[in-house]
């Protein structure tokens, strides 16, 4: 597995542009020791042989916490759109969004 990279300030730069965040110059010096520190922790765990460890995809044995499907009284259609501002053919409409 290749090592991670260092994080230059040009990356830090690309980042923070992508993210549309701007920083000062104090808080680029500060993201981009902080950065490094967890990408240089980081490297620690690349160096393990992991090659014949199962993965793990949760570290409680969970199996599927939800409840059967059962069929329970509701409102009919008639009901549930009486009180909306506009349908039509039985439907909601909603105003535009985009």
């Amino acid at each position: 597995m290749e090592h991670l990279k260092i994080v230059s300030r040009e990356k830090l730069d690309r980042l923070a542009w992508l993210a549309k965040i701007e920083l000062n110059e104090n808080e680029k010096k500060e993201y981009l020791e902080q950065l490094n520190r967890i990408l240089e922790a980081f490297k620690s765990i690349d160096e393990l042989q992991l090659e014949d460890v199962e993965p793990t995809y949760h570290v409680i044995d969970i199996f599927n916490m939800l409840r059967d499907d059962s069929i329970k009284p509701s409102l009919s259609q008639q009901e549930a759109l009486s009180k909306a501002k506009r349908t039509k053919d039985g439907f909601f409409i909603a105003p535009k969004i985009v």
